[in-house]
């Protein structure tokens, strides 16, 4: 709880902001490189980088520029990295079975970076959209996202990565009950040391438009996913669904968006006291980018200043498509 200050004179807050040697001193929190998760987008090829226009200075990569990018978030301290494929239009079918394709690009990408930089951990996406004709996380049937069908494939999909060499699996699809019918299959399957980082509390946001553009699904999303994500005005909800997903067997969990969503990271992390973490998504980079790129705000200092909420509001970290940037910037510091 807050201090109650002497009365003025006897307390002058201004003492201790008077310089940056005294501001330091008496930081509450701090960010670090450690904080943060980089979200990395996999593309088909070799030797290249797509740009994508919606996010300014975040390109598709090919596998071995997926490498060349984990050795840098290595050399920066950044710990974790986190894959989402853009799959070939030609492979997302109705039935969605590259989803768990030993080959695909997220399992070819995890294996690449295990063998270049196994000390980095590699966090995978797991959802059915990059892989959907129809764009949604789950399986359309009659044009209704149908739950335990959809886990189960989940959890094909899931295995497939662990068995590539995944550290951390990030379920992101929202369906009831896939983080025990997971947390089963690991166990069972012999990948008991796999963590699980749930997308616990995910919300039917308007911010994912850029991140839809990047993996290819937003073109080929058909209605939206307000059955299975968490309306915006919901709360108690959230909480609920964090709480179900820990009971479950989750390690971590994550609220998404971020910013829009302080109070919930708050909720969580006061409620629970488990890791805790929230992604700065898409439309959050892009607002940002955008405003600095046109000199309306100073682009670092927002940078920095977002991702210092984020930890001012509870969480143990970020992801942030700024990891790279920001880590680069505390490290000169």
């Amino acid at each position: 709880m807050p201090r109650t200050p002497a009365p003025f004179p006897a307390a002058r807050l201004r003492r201790l902001r008077r310089t940056a040697a005294l501001r330091e001193l008496v930081q509450e929190h701090r960010l670090s490189a450690a904080d943060l998760i980089w979200p990395v987008f996999v593309r088909e090829g070799e030797g290249g980088a797509e740009p994508i226009p919606s996010m300014p200075g975040v390109a598709r990569l090919s596998i071995d520029r997926v490498v060349d990018a984990a050795r840098e978030a290595a050399d920066l301290g950044i710990p974790a990295i986190c894959l989402f494929p853009y799959t070939d239009p030609d492979r997302r079918t109705e039935d969605c079975a590259e989803a768990w394709s030993p080959d695909n690009l997220t399992n070819r990408a995890i294996r690449a970076i295990k063998a270049a930089v196994p000390e980095l951990a590699v966090m995978t996406d797991i959802a059915l959209d990059p892989y959907n004709a129809n764009g949604h996380d789950g399986f359309v049937v009659n044009g209704e996202i149908v739950n335990d069908e959809t886990v189960a494939a989940l959890v094909k999909m899931g295995l497939a990565q662990a068995e590539a060499g995944a550290d951390i699996l990030g379920p992101s699809d929202m369906m009831d009950g896939r983080i025990g019918a997971l947390r089963t299959a690991l166990e069972d399957a012999g990948h008991r040391d796999v963590a699980i980082l749930s997308y616990a509390a995910k919300f039917a946001s308007g911010f994912y438009g850029p991140f839809r553009d990047a993996v290819g699904a937003g073109a080929r999303l058909v209605g939206d996913k307000k059955t299975y994500q968490i309306d915006p005005a919901n709360r108690d909800e959230a909480l609920t669904c964090v709480a179900r997903d820990l009971a479950e067997g989750a390690d971590m969990v994550m609220v998404k968006p971020g910013m829009p969503y302080l109070d919930i990271c708050r909720a969580v992390k006061d409620r629970f006291d488990a890791p805790t973490f929230a992604y700065q998504v898409s439309g959050e980079y892009a607002m940002l980018m955008a405003a600095a790129g046109n000199g309306w705000l100073d682009g670092d200092k927002v940078m920095v200043e977002s991702l210092l909420s984020f930890k001012r509001a509870g969480c143990d970290g970020v992801l942030t498509y700024f990891a790279p940037r920001v880590a680069r910037m505390l490290g000169a510091g």
